[in-house]
This record gives structure tokens, sequence and C-alpha cells, in this order.
């Protein structure tokens, strides 16, 4: 699956992305970052050499979960990434039953617009990791007593 060095890179993206939220991110970043990692994980094992025209029922539950994880977060959460990363997580989705429809989408199609909605999902985890981070650090900075 991690053959060529374009699928290498996104990993370690991914991996770098995901540690940046565990170590810096708030409890909303953690929850979506161990959401993401746990599902790329998942659906990695259970693709295999799956034919990519067949629809993969598992990796869309898999999905599901994790559109539903950011639906949650950004129905708790103040912040803005999570509407975001739901919005690309629904494309995703949508991508995964075009498929399960028989609706016939090109394969190149539906591959691009998964794989470019998990870069904008890492992304917004990256830029709301940041944010999360910068605002906590505007907060120490002028709590009472330091200067």
């Amino acid at each position: 699956m991690f053959e060529t060095i374009y699928s290498q890179l996104v990993l370690v993206a991914a991996v770098l992305v995901v540690a940046f939220a565990f170590v810096k991110g708030d409890e909303t970043e953690r929850m979506g970052g161990a959401a993401y990692a746990m599902v790329f994980l998942a659906a990695t094992m259970i693709k295999g050499n799956a034919t990519p025209n067949l629809p993969r029922w598992g990796v869309m539950a898999l999905e599901i979960v994790l559109l539903v994880v950011f639906l949650g977060l950004a129905w708790h959460s103040r912040r803005a990434w999570p509407i975001w990363a739901a919005s690309f997580q629904s494309l995703i989705v949508t991508s995964y039953a075009l498929v399960a429809a028989n609706l016939r989408p090109p394969v190149d199609a539906a591959a691009t617009v998964i794989n470019m909605s998990n870069y904008g999902i890492l992304i917004t985890l990256a830029v709301g990791t940041f944010w999360a981070w910068q605002e906590r650090r505007i907060a120490s900075m002028s709590a009472p007593g330091k200067l």
C-alpha cells in the first residue's frame, strides 16, 4: 500500500499532523486527531488490494463514523476547524456513496476527491491545532500575576 514515495510522504505528513495535534492541541484537536488516525489505520488494514470499482462497505462505514465524530466535535466545540473537517469528510462519504449506488463515477475522479479531501482534513486539523496552541499561549501570558 505504501510502496511509492508519494504515499510514504502523505503518511509522514499525516503522522506529523496527528502528533502535532496530540502535543499542542486542546481536547477537541486531540479527539479529532485520534479519530482520524484510528480511521486511517483501520481503513488501511481493510483496503488491501480491493478493486476500486466495487463498493467497500467497511471503509464506507468507517468514513461515516469519522463524519459523525467531526459533526459531534463541531456541535460541542467553539472552534471552526471541525466544521471544515466535517465538510471535507462529507465529500469522502459522498464519493463512497456514489460508488455504492453504482452510479459509476470515474475511478480517478473518486480517488482525487477522496485524496484532496483527506489533505483538507489534515490542513484544517493542523491550522486548528495551531490556533488552539496560540490561544492557550496568549491566555497564559495575560494571566494575572504574570508579566
